[in-house]
This record gives structure tokens, sequence and C-alpha cells, in this order.
């Protein structure tokens, strides 16, 4: 039998993942809008829709909302955690690499 936790220690949840197959994915061509408000983090992600071609005028569309997420500060810093190891797995396979900004500030007036 476990023990109750004591005051001002945090209660350890201990959850089973169950797949929901029947959830569709949605594809994002980008991140569009990002807002913190202190608890949670929304992001909005976007897919690009093109216009029928029109030449010789340049290639038009539209970005357009494929799905809306929110997420709380804990899930936030899980996510972010998540993505670093990612990165990290990609670097070291050669798929990404880490890009240096110029030596010198750069920066315009």
């Amino acid at each position: 039998m476990a023990t109750p936790p004591t005051p001002g220690q945090p209660l350890q949840l201990q959850l089973t993942y169950r797949d929901r197959p029947e959830i569709s994915e949605t594809y994002a061509d980008s991140l569009g809008r990002v807002f913190f408000d202190g608890i949670t983090l929304r992001m909005e992600f976007v897919v690009n829709r093109m216009d029928d071609p029109q030449p010789p005028n340049p290639p038009t569309g539209k970005a357009v909302t494929a799905a809306r997420v929110v997420i709380p500060l804990p899930g936030m810093m899980d996510m972010v955690a998540k993505l670093q190891t990612l990165v990290q797995q990609m670097q070291t396979q050669g798929m990404l690499r880490h890009v240096h900004p110029p030596s010198g500030d750069q920066r315009p007036n």
C-alpha cells in the first residue's frame, strides 16, 4: 500500500498512454501565431493554400488556420524538452547542423 504524500510533496501521477487511432492527423506548413499568457501556450498552425496560377503574375495564396493547440505550462516544458532532444538526435545523424551567427555586431541601426 502506497503511503500518502507529505504536505508540500508533489503528488506523483502514473499515467498509462492509450493510443486513439480514430483521431486524424493535421498537416501544417508552419506555426502561425504563438501566445503565452503565463499559464497556457496557445499555438495556431497554418497550411498554405495556393491560388490558381496566372502567369506572368507571381504566385499568390493564403495561409489558412489548420489547427489550434492550447497547452498548459508543464506540457509546454515537456514539449520543449522533447523537441530539444529531437533536434540533438537530428544533429547527431547529420540531418541538421548548428549555424553560428556571424562574428561582430551586425545588427541594423
